[in-house]
């Protein structure tokens, strides 16, 4: 969420550090804002969906769902998509974090310093750490959903 927010304070003309002249060459703010706040949407919905691989919602489509209602979700429908995202997050974190330049400055010329710079890198740190932890709850999630048996049908006792 950090991230987001400096992205729709950026889009917004919130100055954050950058140049006038990289933002007028950014188109910000203006029609760009529309793209930056829509980004950080969309980043913050696929976080929220990384919920369901720890609540029941993600294991059985819930109730105000019309027609699928109650059915249990395939585990690969889950799992694939988040293994994928993890694997995506962790080369987008880590190609950035190789690019960055010391002590949180990027090599562009126009992009925040000092102050602005921390603030810059102390919102995008905790993006370091979702892919890799999103890979540890897809694990856990198949480990959960693969240890049941099809007799238990979630966490019951079976007759014998």
């Amino acid at each position: 969420m950090p991230s987001g927010l400096w992205r729709i304070a950026l889009g917004l003309g919130v100055p954050v550090g950058f140049s006038e002249a990289w933002l007028r060459s950014a188109g910000l703010p203006g029609w760009e804002t529309v793209k930056v706040v829509a980004l950080s949407v969309g980043v913050e919905v696929l976080a929220l969906l990384t919920l369901g691989l720890v609540r029941r919602w993600g294991e059985v489509v819930p109730s105000w769902v019309p027609v699928l209602a109650g059915r249990p979700i395939p585990l690969l429908f889950a799992a694939v998509p988040a293994f994928c995202g993890a694997v995506a997050l962790s080369a987008v974190t880590g190609v950035g974090a190789a690019q960055w330049g010391e002590a949180g400055v990027t090599a562009d010329p126009g992009a925040p310093r000092g102050f602005a710079g921390a603030v810059m890198a102390a919102c995008y740190a905790p993006m370091m750490a979702w892919g890799p932890l999103l890979l540890a709850v897809t694990g856990s999630y198949c480990f959960r959903r693969l240890r049941r048996s099809p007799c238990t049908n979630g966490g019951g006792t079976a007759s014998a």
